[in-house]
C-alpha cells in the first residue's frame, strides 16, 4: 500500500456527490463484516443487495451489519478479539474498555446472522449462554461466535449533514467460520433480497455505496499485505468538506 494511493483513496471519497442538506447528528456505532473466501485463485467476498423498496441505500449492494446494541459486549465468546484488533478497536474513541471493542465484532456477527441467515463461529454440543432475545438463533443452532477468527480492515464516519450517520467498523473473516445456516432469511421481501460471491476486483464494479468500493479495494491490499494483525487499519473521516485517511 502506497501513501499515494491511500490519499487517491481519500480524494475519491471526497468528489463522490451526496446531498449534505440534512440536520446534522452524531454518528452511531456500527460495525459491518467481510466474508471472504480465500479457497480459490481468486478472493472472493460476501455482498448482499438492498431490496430497492428501502429508503436506505435502495438497489445497492452492501456488505451485513448494522449499529452495535447493548447486549452485544455481554455475548460469550470461544475465543476473543486478537490483542491488536482490540487495541485499534480502541483507538479515538471515548471508552476504552475491552467489552466496547468486542461489542464490535460481536455486532458484525450478529448483524451477518440476521441479514443472510449464515451464522458465524463455532458449532458444539451445547448452546452458548445468550445474553437476551437478538442472540436467540445461536442458542438454537449451538453456534458460539469465535473473535480471534475476525480482523480489522478499516474504519469510516459518515460525512456531517447526512440523513444518516454511521461510524462504522469494517471487520472480515474467512468463510470457513460459517458453523450454521438458516435457510429462507434472504429472499424477495427481506432486508437484502439476494447474495453473491464475487472477486474482489469484480465487486467494485457493482453498484455499492462509495465507501463500500473503497473498502473493498482495501480489504484485497490487505490480503496482499498477508492478513496480519498487526497491519495498520486505514480510518476516514470528514473535515470541512474533504475526507481524510488516516492509520490506526
Amino acid at each position: 500500500m502506497t501513501k499515494d494511493l491511500g490519499k487517491l483513496w481519500a480524494e475519491r471519497m471526497t468528489k463522490s456527490e451526496r446531498d449534505m442538506s440534512f440536520a446534522d447528528s452524531e454518528p452511531r456505532d456500527a460495525a459491518t463484516l467481510m466474508l471472504i473466501d480465500r479457497s480459490g485463485a481468486k478472493p472472493k467476498v460476501l455482498l448482499g443487495r438492498r431490496h430497492a423498496g428501502h429508503k436506505f441505500m435502495p438497489g445497492k449492494f452492501v456488505f451485513p451489519g448494522g449499529r452495535i446494541e447493548a447486549l452485544d459486549r455481554l455475548m460469550p465468546a470461544v475465543s476473543e478479539l486478537h490483542p491488536e484488533a482490540q487495541k485499534k478497536l480502541l483507538e479515538r474513541v471515548n471508552e476504552k474498555s475491552p467489552d466496547f471493542a468486542r461489542a464490535f465484532a460481536l455486532a458484525a456477527v450478529r448483524e451477518t446472522a440476521e441479514e443472510t441467515g449464515l451464522l458465524l463461529g463455532e458449532k458444539r454440543d451445547r448452546p452458548p449462554d445468550t445474553p437476551g432475545e437478538i442472540w436467540t438463533e445461536f442458542a438454537k443452532a449451538n453456534v458460539h461466535p469465535d473473535l480471534g477468527q475476525i480482523h480489522f480492515i478499516a474504519r469510516a464516519v459518515t460525512p456531517p449533514r447526512r440523513p444518516r450517520r454511521f461510524d462504522t467498523r469494517f471487520l472480515t473473516a474467512d468463510a470457513s467460520a460459517i458453523a450454521h445456516t438458516i435457510e429462507g432469511v434472504v429472499g424477495p421481501d427481506s432486508e437484502l433480497v439476494e447474495l453473491t460471491w464475487v472477486p474482489i476486483e469484480e465487486a467494485t464494479h457493482l453498484d455499492m455505496p462509495t465507501i463500500t468500493g473503497i473498502v473493498l479495494e482495501e480489504l484485497l491490499a490487505r490480503v496482499e499485505a498477508g492478513m496480519g494483525h498487526g497491519l495498520p487499519v486505514p480510518f476516514y473521516f470528514m473535515v470541512e468538506k474533504q475526507f481524510f485517511r488516516e492509520l490506526l
